[in-house]
């Protein structure tokens, strides 16, 4: 495959410039950490010593920090948050990653999303992860807080030039909110980019999607084994959806471009022997093609901007984000 690497040079430097919605399932990641001291004497388990808490942005969250990190704080996100502690930890977090949480609609009735992550470790050892606790409501949100959020989508959508549905299938999006998104955002010829994990099909009329390999077979109805797989897959989605291009991530095998018009590129993967943790890399991907698409890029380019700032972010524990000068460097190094 050919990179003309001028051009996506030129569409890097062009990242800081677009402004960024992200509607989603908002979520914190609390990582806490510890040094393993003993066993206690109340139940055969691990005593740590607490060493660190870090509060990471995470689900939709994380692809809004992405951006942020790329654009300079031309962010904004619009989802729910309950009436609690953790919302305040949300609200924070965001601050301090330079997002606009403003549109942020809260509800007495739903916990505010929180993965808490305890790791330990001992001197000899790398840390680990022992337990994970998820804080959160499922099902979708009530008829009353819908209108609330889709109040907030219609003020957003005109300041924005590019939106992100991010889907973490926790209850923000509701059938409403993604037809009335989509419509406001065509309505106001903004680019619009999906990431969901399932029912792919019902997110009409879009500029482009960015499921992974797994999702994408069970969206389908059949398993990709090969090119011609890859391609048919392709076809399918953008006929179910509309898009002008699908974006399909397949892990160490690249990623693949399709567009109308039997129109396919294969990406192969960057660094691919330096992966340490894919945690978020999918949040990564979504943005940073999102961002490229608003500054000009076209489908391909912007995939492959795509793909080497999520080859960044998985050299790094958790979820991470990049900078518009590592990309430029990884660019040279192409």
């Amino acid at each position: 495959m050919f990179v003309n690497k001028e051009q996506l040079v030129s569409y890097i430097k062009k990242l800081c410039e677009p402004k960024i919605l992200v509607i989603g399932d908002l979520a914190i990641d609390e990582m806490i950490y510890g040094d393993a001291e003993r066993i206690s004497r109340e139940a055969p388990v691990l005593i740590l010593r607490h060493s660190a808490t870090k509060l990471i942005l995470g689900a939709a969250s994380n692809a809004a920090h992405n951006a942020s990190a790329l654009n300079g704080g031309k962010v904004s996100v619009i989802g729910v948050c309950g009436d609690d502690f953790q919302a305040t930890q949300l609200r924070e977090t965001f601050e301090e990653a330079n997002v606009n949480c403003g549109y942020l609609v809260v509800d007495p009735s739903r916990k505010t999303t929180t993965k808490t992550r305890i790791s330990g470790s001992i001197t000899t050892s790398i840390t680990q992860q022992i337990v994970r606790i998820d804080r959160q409501t499922s099902g979708y949100l009530s008829p009353e807080i819908e209108t609330e959020v889709l109040k907030q989508i219609e003020r957003a959508i005109p300041e924005h030039d590019a939106i992100i549905l991010s889907n973490y299938h926790i209850g923000t999006l509701t059938p409403k909110i993604i037809k009335e998104t989509i419509r406001l955002a065509n309505e106001h010829n903004k680019i619009i980019v999906v990431d969901a994990q399932k029912d792919l099909e019902v997110y009409k009329n879009i500029t482009s999607m960015t499921p992974n390999l797994p999702d994408t077979q069970k969206s389908v109805g059949f398993s990709i084994e090969n090119d011609e797989d890859l391609q048919k897959a392709g076809d399918k989605l953008l006929e179910q959806t509309n898009a002008k291009a699908i974006l399909i991530t397949c892990g160490a095998d690249g990623m693949f471009v399709a567009r109308a018009n039997k129109n396919y590129t294969k990406i192969p993967v960057f660094n691919k022997s330096e992966v340490f943790d894919v945690t978020g890399a999918g949040d990564t991907v979504t943005a940073v093609y999102t961002l490229a698409l608003a500054a000009g890029a076209d489908f391909v380019s912007a995939a492959i901007i795509g793909n080497i700032a999520a080859s960044i972010v998985v050299r790094q524990f958790g979820c991470a984000t990049t900078t518009i000068d590592e990309i430029l460097d990884a660019v040279d190094k192409l």
